[in-house]
């Protein structure tokens, strides 16, 4: 049987929706001049930008102010809504059965945990050298816990960490099993497995943005890197994939763009969005 074939890419886009790592910044987490021009190039052409992240709203706060966003943006791949000052619009939580289920798991396997709720980081060690890693991704600093018992009815999301990619598969895919039906389990990078809220993924923030600022789906555009994005691709109306992004996900996008290294992003917005701002008229 032949695959469905893909929907025609939206012809005019009043919202870009970005994903962050790999994405809209470099491997050292930082915004660079074009990225920043490009906002502005997209608010002068009366389209919205907003951000889709794995990353807590604290870890996103210092983009959205440096790119002057003016509409709410997800974090947590869509657990939280949260506007552009900092305050919680909505927010869809594990439930304290899932949490401990995973974290279980976790623990069985060897793979470290961080747990994220009420607006903090908590860890029972924070010797990994990824936890300085995430610390400059987040711009905050973790909470050392003996447990998360005083957590596991309000957490936003869970994360196993290791530097074992073939484990993390692995284990990825046993809580996909364990967790059907109570969570997400997707990796968000090589070295991290979120685990959030059934309804907490990047497909799902896309539906809830565009619904909070008006927009519909279909003159929606998203771009992004990793296989948890594919979620997003599959309900807007125009998709764009990074080049470092694996063959997966550039099959699943309507447009490749340069690398994350490359300018990617500004290079996605000149080539691809702005042709297609309100008011443009395509051949």
């Amino acid at each position: 049987m032949s695959e469905p074939a893909k929907r025609p890419p939206a012809t005019q886009v009043r919202l870009l929706v970005s994903d962050i790592d790999g994405t809209l910044v470099l491997p050292d987490k930082s915004l660079t001049p074009a990225a920043l021009e490009a906002g502005k190039k997209l608010d002068a052409a009366g389209i919205g930008l907003t951000l889709v992240s794995s990353r807590p709203a604290r870890g996103m706060l210092v983009l959205v102010k440096a790119l002057n966003l003016k509409i709410p943006f997800a974090a947590f791949n869509g657990g939280s809504i949260v506007s552009p000052d900092g305050k919680l619009v909505s927010a869809k939580r594990l439930s304290a059965d899932a949490a401990t289920k995973a974290i279980d798991l976790f623990k069985a396997r060897g793979v470290m945990v961080w747990a994220f709720a009420d607006d903090n980081w908590y860890l029972t060690d924070d010797s990994s050298p990824y936890v300085q890693r995430e610390r400059h991704t987040v711009s905050f600093d973790p909470t050392v816990v003996a447990d998360f018992d005083a957590v596991i009815d309000r957490v936003d999301k869970l994360v196993g960490v290791s530097d074992n990619p073939d484990l993390l598969a692995a284990v990825e895919d046993e809580a996909q099993s364990l967790l059907n039906g109570l969570a997400n389990a997707r990796r968000s990078q090589t070295y991290y497995l979120d685990v959030t809220n059934p309804e907490a993924d990047k497909g799902h923030a896309v539906r809830a943005l565009c619904e909070t600022v008006g927009v519909p789906a279909t003159a929606t555009a998203v771009i992004g890197d990793q296989a948890n994005d594919m979620a997003m691709f599959a309900v807007a109306g125009l998709s764009i994939a990074m080049g470092q992004g694996t063959d997966q996900v550039k099959a699943a996008a309507d447009f490749i763009t340069g690398a994350n290294t490359e300018d990617g992003f500004a290079k996605a917005v000149d080539n691809v969005i702005l042709p297609r701002a309100p008011g443009q008229t395509r051949p």
